[in-house]
């Protein structure tokens, strides 16, 4: 019977183990398929390999090691009996239950530390496959890599050790204490035989650890966030150094003392040991003496003690975040602009951005969504060659959004089979508007109608940012494709994207794994059904590449016909010695939050590249991680470890390459340190005397911090326009502007970023001033309040600061938007300059107010330029009436010179045709 019993509870217990287990093993198997239908199965074999290791040996070790403390414990005690149940009938019992109790316990400890440390995996392989970054430390002379691979494996180490030697400790003393080990009646601090060896050998490894702990806090002085600057100062080289090297060497000698005592009859050596360690060591050499270093040599001195730290934090700084080649010119900032000047930089005015984006979506939305289920998520920004034209655009994809069919609608045909993809997308130069003061479409409708020559041939979207559940293709049921006249289209997938369901047990085990019965008893399948999962672009390419942080904004481009996602992608550290992480900067909280970019505050990341670009097709979901930087010494370990998962960079096809732009949270995380990292000079960094922020401006009548801004431009002393992300800057507590960045985005020149700064001595305006003299302007000001109280929302876009030829150009669109409507209509643009503010129909119509008519080139005056002469002028003097009348209040007359010009501009233009 004892068999039998014995035999049905190991039954029991294997079933509540396999159940229990179940769940993750058929997870494991199918995501197995879903890397091995991407093409990724070697990164997953390998991340699962090395974690199921690291658990199987953390778990095996525990337990060994806790186990056998308890039995040792148990043997040495054996002549005793636990207290609380002397005198019991259960006494016989005790040590079977305290023997079931504590493996309980051990197990449980295991399996807790066993599941902590998987994550440990990526620290394992970067550590195995370091790569130098050819750059040492100047406190203790050792590259880059160290800090960066090694100590994190090291500390890793420290905390498992420590977990697992404080454990074996307590797992002891609860068996001690239980059977009465210690009483009264010993002598105070006394132990008896191997009970005293056993605890002895446990304390002396937790002292030798605290010995290896302040020996390893040597080097995390590196990222000291007390001193003048991130890093070590003076205090922490010259005192903390030298109190910690003090410490760990007490702590290891009292550590050797418990070991040789736990041959000796009492204890009293090592506990006097202790005392020494961590009163006058810790209070005296690790306290008194770092703050009487601080107060009476630093602090009378700081500028001189610190100057060298300073300039450490300064050049480390600039290294992680690659700040340390910023090209650094002049810009004079003049008012030298004219027309000739402005036509000579025709490009870069063709292309200044009127459509913000934040309007732009709601029109989107309004006009082009077409059906209830259609949703754009945002609006992207791109440059193409369209009919010969290099030009900026703005686009988005018309995505599937679910939530949004009727209730009754909503069933698990529909979900899962029938509504599957997006379709399409809409496309707009960012400069052109209708007469309706709608944005100008280039590719509209479903299916998609293009006016230029840029046409989609695989314009449905089965991967997105929208597409956040799984779906099935391939089944006996077509999907619905997009509607079509009074009905709909409809198709059936012939992609490569999905995991195949080829058997009625890949079905069993995805619906076990999603937990829908659905899967297994549908109709509807066939040996050529798909399932697709993962589909929302950042949590696919992080399934794959869960070691490197993305970008928030992936962005669509049209690619020979296809619609392909481009996301950004960073290697990232928080070891980088010296350098300031970017959450510690001042209002970091502010300036990221929203979107992935906040992901990067809480993990105080010091360094940070830009190595990697992932292309995603939006038809079959196929990913590319192409290499964009092959020097950055952490994407060289990550190949090493993934020699199949990165494409070189040599891979990437013109047509790719011709859509990649610097990415925006980089660009944001680079301005946010260079507002005080501009300054190499450490005396002026010291000082603070030179800070910057980033500008201030208006949007629906609230104050924001102004964003980074996409335009195509010249640079000055370029000999053609590029794609490029500009932001300016101001000082602190001031609204002039001070300087402007620029990152590059087109072929050998991409990467690079330029300072452009500003002459101190002279004002040049910032977007707030620039904003106050807009209402400050009565024209403006009136109208605004006119539109407002005829039941219009008055919407102010995106302040674009210009840079032309060494002149400022600033320019601000406007929109108006009925109150119960959601779609804005451009009805004006503002452009200032130097001491002028004007706000009229179109950007050439402020132009022509602010630097007159158009220019023709000096030669023999034809009967067409003396024309083209006289009605520019007439022009002129017309408009100057009509203001003149504006001013009055004397509408009538306004409306006739407003008619009267348009006539002129219209003869202007059929002038300008000939």
């Amino acid at each position: 019977m004892n068999f039998i019993y014995r035999g049905i509870t190991l039954i029991i217990l294997i079933t509540i183990i396999g159940l229990s287990l179940s769940k993750t093993l058929v997870h494991i198997l199918t995501e197995s398929w879903w890397f091995n239908a991407v093409g990724f199965a070697e990164v997953f074999w390998t991340r699962l390999t090395w974690q199921i290791l690291i658990w199987v040996v953390t778990f095996v070790f525990y337990i060994l090691f806790l186990w056998v403390n308890h039995r040792l414990a148990m043997h040495y005690t054996r002549h005793r009996s636990f207290q609380f149940f002397e005198d019991s009938e259960l006494a016989i019992h005790a040590n079977k239950f305290a023997n079931i109790l504590a493996l309980v316990l051990i197990i449980v400890v295991a399996l807790g530390t066993a599941t902590a440390s998987v994550p440990t995996w990526e620290t394992i392989l970067k550590y195995l496959h370091s790569t130098n970054f050819d750059s040492r430390d100047p406190i203790f002379q050792r590259d880059i890599s160290f800090y960066v691979f090694q100590l994190p494996l090291y500390w890793g180490i420290w905390n498992w050790l420590l977990f697992l030697f404080v454990w074996g400790l307590t797992v002891s003393l609860l068996v001690y204490i239980l059977k009465g080990s210690f009483t009264p009646r010993q002598s105070r601090h006394t132990l008896n035989g191997k009970v005293k060896t056993h605890l002895s050998l446990l304390v002396a490894g937790i002292i030798g650890l605290i010995a290896v702990d302040f020996w390893l806090k040597r080097y995390n002085l590196l990222y000291s966030p007390s001193g003048v600057v991130f890093g070590a100062g003076y205090t922490d080289v010259h005192a903390r150094l030298f109190a910690y090297r003090i410490i760990s060497t007490l702590a290891l000698v009292v550590a050797v003392l418990f070991v040789f005592s736990s041959w000796r009859k009492a204890p009293a050596l090592p506990v006097q040991g202790i005392a020494v360690l961590f009163v006058i060591t810790l209070v005296l050499i690790n306290g008194i003496y770092p703050w009487f270093v601080q107060q009476f040599i630093v602090e009378p001195n700081e500028l001189a003690k610190e100057k060298p730290y300073i300039a450490n934090n300064i050049k480390f700084t600039q290294n992680a975040y690659h700040l340390n080649d910023v090209q650094r010119q002049n810009y004079a900032g003049e008012s030298q602009l004219n027309r000739q000047a402005l036509q000579s930089n025709q490009a870069t005015i063709n292309n200044i951005r009127l459509w913000d984006y934040r309007p732009l979506l709601s029109t989107y939305r309004q006009i082009q969504e077409i059906r209830l289920y259609y949703r754009f998520r945002d609006v992207d920004v791109d440059r193409y060659t369209l009919n010969g034209n290099y030009q900026q655009v703005m686009l988005s994809g018309r995505e599937l959004a679910y939530s949004q069919l009727p209730e009754e609608a909503r069933t698990w045909v529909n979900q899962r089979l029938k509504f599957t993809h997006g379709y399409g997308l809409v496309m707009s130069p960012v400069n052109q508007v209708t007469a309706n003061g709608l944005p100008e479409l280039y590719i509209k409708d479903i299916p998609p109608v293009s006016k230029v020559n840029l046409q989609v041939s695989q314009p449905a979207i089965y991967y997105g940012e929208e597409t956040d559940n799984y779906i099935f293709t391939g089944t006996k049921t077509k999907e619905f494709d997009y509607p079509f006249g009074d009905g709909n289209a409809f198709t059936t997938y012939n992609g490569k994207g999905g995991v195949r369901l080829p058997s009625i047990w890949h079905r069993l085990a995805y619906a076990y794994d999603l937990g829908s019965l659905q899967i297994l008893i549908s109709n509807y399948f066939n040996d050529q059904s798909r399932i697709h999962y993962y589909r929302k672009i950042q949590e696919r390419v992080d399934r794959v590449a869960p070691f490197l942080q993305f970008d928030s904004d992936p962005y669509l481009a049209v690619i020979n016909g296809k619609l392909q996602w481009i996301v950004d992608a960073y290697t990232v550290s928080d070891r980088y010695p010296y350098s300031k992480p970017v959450a510690q900067t001042k209002n970091a909280t502010e300036i990221f939050k929203g979107g992935n970019t906040q992901k990067f505050l809480p993990s105080n990341i010091n360094y940070i590249r830009n190595s990697v670009k992932v292309l995603v097709d939006a038809y079959d979901g196929t990913m590319r991680f192409f290499v964009i930087d092959e020097t950055d010494p952490l994407l060289s370990t990550y190949r090493k470890i993934f020699p199949h998962l990165f494409e070189p960079n040599a891979a990437i096809s013109p047509e790719v390459k011709a859509h990649f732009r610097y990415p925006l949270d980089l660009f944001k995380i680079q301005a946010q340190m260079y507002l005080s990292y501009h300054m190499s000079d450490p005396e002026v960094f010291y000082n603070r005397e030179d800070l910057w922020r980033f500008p201030m401006q208006v949007y629906e009548g609230n104050e924001q911090i102004m964003q980074p801004y996409y335009v195509i431009m010249r640079l000055p002393g370029e000999a053609k326009e590029g794609f490029i992300l500009i932001l300016p800057f101001t000082p602190v507590n001031k609204d002039n502007m001070i300087a402007w960045m620029a990152a590059r985005s087109n072929g050998k020149d991409y990467g690079k970023l330029l300072l452009y700064e500003f002459p101190k001595q002279k004002l040049v305006f910032g977007p707030r001033q620039i904003e106050a003299r807009i209402d400050q302007e009565p024209l403006i000001s009136q109208q605004f309040t006119l539109w407002s109280q005829a039941g219009s929302k008055v919407i102010r876009g995106d302040l674009l600061v210009i840079p032309i030829e060494g002149s400022l150009l600033y320019v601000e669109p406007v929109y108006l938007r009925a109150e119960q409507s959601e779609l804005p209509q451009l009805k004006r643009v503002i452009v200032a300059y130097d001491q002028d503010v004007v706000m009229e129909e179109t950007l050439e119509k402020s132009l022509m107010t602010i630097f007159g008519g158009l220019q023709v080139e000096k030669g023999v005056p034809t009967q067409m330029t003396r024309e083209v002469s006289n009605l520019a002028k007439n022009a002129m003097e017309t408009y100057q009436k009509a203001q003149e009348a504006l001013r009055q209040g004397n509408w009538a007359e306004y409306g006739r010179y407003q008619q009267n010009l348009e006539e002129i501009l219209q003869k202007l233009n059929q002038g300008s045709q000939r």
